[in-house]
């Protein structure tokens, strides 16, 4: 068992209704002078019926000095608070869920980088379910203003790590223990301004090397990042084997310093269902193959749209494509009118849905569906296959790529195929669309037991929190005239 983490240890389209260019060490002094809290920006918003005001920072219970100190669990996320475009964010919201499951009333400090009302990332159903689920527990919520824009670069993202910190520092103070965790790349800077004898964890659902190769500068910052991380013994999560092994290759990150935290659903919670359920598409009601993503080309849709030609032209029978490759905004972007034309040039019989929707999710349950198809290029985990064997549906086709490689194996959860390679993705959804029922079943039924045995989110968050952070889960003593 490792030891506990600690600075001491050792190491077509439809619509759904301030660190230097030249200095990338992560060395603290950058951020300085100090923003005080009383001088922040007061965010207004529109009163949410029924709960509190949506994104205006917020003080939790107040804990006097001297008076009995409780632990404390501070998460940092850029995604997932407000809304979710992509499965970084779902995963993100089923964290916060688990930790409101997991620890003791009270513990649990959210630091959302804020995304106002009206922004294309903001979902006002979304937050207000976040925030609800959040006030339950007794969180303390303290959004960074304007967060949400400082995610785009390199020195935004340090400027954030620096916001989160100082945060940081008054909840640490009057904390007996205090765990820091920052869920996705925009925070792997945090270490330098994590306050001393507070416990750090990083979870990277991704890399600016496996989603940006081109982008030198990011990737210099996330390696001095996580560098800077394991040197004061912090942790890092993989979410995946494939992450596990990026993460030591790519960013040289110490073995010692990655602990294992795949990525996984909340498996007792009720199925989300949304408040408008979307209809499909006319020509999809008579069967469909479904796939769904980010607009860019590693998810590739390219390669999905070119073997669906290869299909049609070996005269094989291919169900109507519904493609939702979405991101938050109502504006189409380059990458989905190059899908759109290629759609049109192939002449092929898809749907190409670009504004994102929660309620897209749930054509996984139709019974129209015909199969699911994951074509990605590079994934370092890929949640849909997961939420495929959540709904019963399949069969599930997805390339020999990251983590999909944990989740459909060939013939025994689905069928999968070479990445970037047409031809061997259209074998692989022909073979999809011929199985027999009875396999059909088979196939669905591993998928499920999978997915339970492996993927149980909140087991598995509960059994890092055991092993790292045992302190956070102890319940508080009782005290006469104290929190209830």
């Amino acid at each position: 068992m490792r030891p506990a983490l600690g600075a001491s240890s050792p190491f077509f389209l439809k619509t759904p209704s301030a660190i230097a260019a030249t200095d990338h060490t992560c060395a603290r002094p950058h951020f300085r002078p100090r923003r005080r809290r009383d001088t922040l920006p007061e965010i207004h918003l529109p009163q949410t019926i029924g709960a509190p005001l949506i994104g205006r920072p917020r003080v939790g219970p107040l804990v006097v000095p001297g008076s009995d100190r409780q632990p404390r669990v501070i998460v940092a996320l850029h995604e997932g608070f407000y809304g979710a475009s992509s499965g970084s964010g779902f995963s993100n919201r089923a964290f916060l869920t688990a930790l409101t499951r997991l620890l003791p009333p009270g513990r649990l400090t959210v630091v959302p980088a804020h995304i106002p009302a009206g922004h294309p990332g903001h979902d006002r159903q979304w937050a207000a379910q976040v925030h609800r689920m959040l006030d339950a527990a007794g969180a303390e919520i303290l959004p960074i203003p304007n967060g949400h824009a400082l995610t785009d670069s390199v020195r935004g993202s340090e400027n954030l790590c620096g916001l989160v910190g100082e945060e940081s520092d008054p909840i640490a103070a009057r904390s007996d223990r205090c765990l820091l965790i920052g869920l996705d790349v925009p925070f792997l800077g945090l270490a330098p301004y994590t306050p001393k004898g507070v416990d750090l964890l990083l979870v990277p659902r991704s890399t600016a090397a496996l989603a940006h190769p081109e982008d030198k500068e990011r990737i210099r910052w996330e390696r001095a990042g996580l560098a800077s991380a394991a040197n004061r013994g912090s942790r890092i999560g993989a979410i995946s084997r494939h992450m596990n092994e990026h993460l030591k290759l790519t960013y040289k990150v110490p073995a010692t310093a990655i602990v294992d935290l795949p990525n996984g659903l909340l498996l007792q919670e009720e199925p989300h269902h949304p408040a408008a359920i979307l209809p499909l598409p006319l020509r999809a009601r008579g069967g469909f193959l479904f796939a769904l993503g980010r607009p860019v080309p590693e998810k590739g849709f390219q390669d999905l749209l070119y073997a669906l030609q290869i299909l049609r032209d070996q005269h094989v029978r291919v169900p109507h494509l519904v493609l939702a490759a979405t991101t938050p905004g109502q504006r189409e972007n380059r990458d989905q009118a190059h899908l759109a034309s290629t759609i049109g040039e192939l002449g092929l019989d898809a749907t190409l849905l670009t504004h994102f929707s929660p309620a897209i999710r749930s054509w996984l349950h139709s019974p129209a569906l015909r199969a699911v198809v994951v074509p990605s290029r590079k994934e370092p985990f890929g949640r849909i296959p997961l939420e495929a064997f959540a709904a019963q549906a399949g069969p599930v086709v997805a390339t020999r790529t990251g983590g999909l490689l944990q989740t459909v194996l060939e013939g025994q959860t689905g069928f999968s195929a070479a990445p970037g390679d047409p031809t061997s993705l259209a074998a692989a959804i022909q073979r999809a669309l011929t199985v027999m029922p009875r396999d059909r079943i088979r196939l669905v039924r591993a998928g499920t037991a999978l997915l339970t045995q492996r993927h149980d989110y909140l087991a598995t968050i509960g059994s890092l929190l055991a092993e790292q952070a045992p302190w956070a889960l102890v319940p508080a003593p009782a005290t006469i005239g104290g929190p209830r």
